[in-house]
């Protein structure tokens, strides 16, 4: 058998690398954004976005422009490729939580 103790901080030690890649990914997009494309780095709250002071609703925002895939039209190529590369990311971030999750319980259980 397999020790669910191990398992479970050792998914939790990848999940946290890859929020912490996530993160990164969205400053690199952030930054390609503000020489690329002006007016979406402003309305996604770009100055702010990884503040307290932020403005939630433009950050969802982001999300939102991520998640219904709408960067696939833009006209700079980079942009497409992180906002493909975070979209990505995001996913794998959330299976890594539910797997933490289900662990979480094995471990209770």
């Amino acid at each position: 058998m397999f020790n669910t103790t191990a398992l479970f901080w050792a998914v939790c030690l990848i999940c946290i690398i890859n929020i912490i890649r996530y993160f990164s990914s969205l400053r690199v997009l952030l930054s390609i954004l503000r020489e690329s494309d002006p007016m979406l780095y402003q309305s996604v709250d770009g100055n702010g976005f990884f503040k307290t002071h932020g403005q939630f609703n433009k950050q969802i925002r982001l999300v939102r422009y991520i998640n219904s895939q709408s960067y696939i039209n833009h006209h700079d190529p980079d942009v497409i490729l992180f906002c493909e590369r975070i979209r990505k990311q995001f996913i794998l971030m959330e299976m890594l939580c539910g797997i933490v999750l289900l662990c979480l319980i094995a471990i209770v259980i």
